[in-house]
């Protein structure tokens, strides 16, 4: 009596020899393909497909780091993207978040990731222009508009909004919190004004949303020449100030010599050229005509050589 399967393994059978048959037809397919890589004569099936299997996970891997390179540039979300300049606007120009808006991105902008904190400043005068930056790779940069609700001014908030930093006492900073140290002017300083010391104040604030270029020392600053306005209690930037003219041809300039040396002598001087503190300028002693040379060290003063 002829041996009998049970129609279980019959059905295996089928399903294994239409397998067979798939896999055969497949390697059939992409054996020319294979030997052109190669470039040497057959080897064994078994060979082959370990190589084939070896070159479909190289594969493999090359597509999913190309799908992360892509998906790490891919699109911002503009949602993201404004809530983030949002907090800042909020922090820099004492506003509530429902004191403003902004206006519609252009549809034709591609927002694009950044690998590193966003830098936000207001580059012109008038500061409903927002200026986002990404100095990571690659770099780029937008303007965004600052629409405020009728009868909002930037930097006169309401009762709950937030407490400038150049305030009467410190501001209160959570323990643990990560703090800098920045410069703030101690009321609004106009475009041309000179910052000078009386006029700014060192305070500590929290340091998430803190520009990269504030200032963090009066010295940095102390005697420059505004470039735009600049409020109170908001933290000084290095591109808001340039060095100044402190001394002008022609005006009384306090020369000190001898200065660090045990003894000091001051004599009243004419300059006969403009400088800026640094600055290596001519300087003529008005009774003998002698010239003389000084490097400028504040307004209308010079420190001899």
């Amino acid at each position: 009596m002829p041996f009998m399967r049970s129609p279980a393994l019959r059905g295996t059978d089928l399903a294994l020899q239409a397998v067979g048959r798939l896999a055969l037809s497949f390697f059939q397919q992409i054996r020319p393909f294979m030997q052109l890589l190669c470039h040497s004569r057959p080897t064994p099936l078994k060979h082959r497909v370990g190589a084939f299997v070896r070159r479909g996970v190289a594969w493999l891997l090359s597509v999913f780091c190309l799908a992360t390179a892509a998906l790490a540039q891919s699109p911002a979300s503009p949602d993201k993207l404004l809530a983030e300049v949002g907090q800042w606007v909020q922090q820099s120009q004492l506003l509530e978040a429902s004191q403003f808006s902004f206006a519609p991105l252009d549809s034709r902008v591609q927002l694009q990731s950044c690998d590193r904190p966003l830098v936000m400043d207001t580059p012109f005068a008038a500061r409903e222009t927002v200026r986002v930056r990404c100095l990571g790779n690659p770099s780029w940069q937008l303007y965004l508009r600052v629409l405020l609700k009728p009868g909002v001014a930037p930097g006169l908030p309401s009762q709950n909004a937030v407490t400038p930093v150049a305030s009467a006492s410190s501001p209160a900073v959570a323990p643990g919190t990560a703090t800098r140290r920045v410069v703030v002017a101690t009321q609004t300083l106009r475009a041309g004004s000179i910052a000078s010391r009386d006029l700014l104040r060192e305070v500590d604030v929290p340091a998430q949303g803190v520009e990269l270029q504030a200032v963090g020392s009066i010295k940095e600053v102390e005697n420059s020449e505004l470039v735009r306005d600049v409020q109170a209690g908001v933290p000084l930037r290095g591109y808001d100030v340039r060095r100044a003219v402190v001394v002008k041809q022609g005006q009384s300039v306090l020369l000190t010599v001898g200065q660090g040396n045990g003894f000091s002598i001051t004599a009243r001087v004419e300059a006969m050229q403009d400088g800026k503190i640094g600055d290596q300028i001519r300087l003529k002693n008005p009774e003998s005509g002698r010239l003389l040379t000084g490097i400028v060290t504040g307004p209308n003063a010079a420190r001899g050589l």
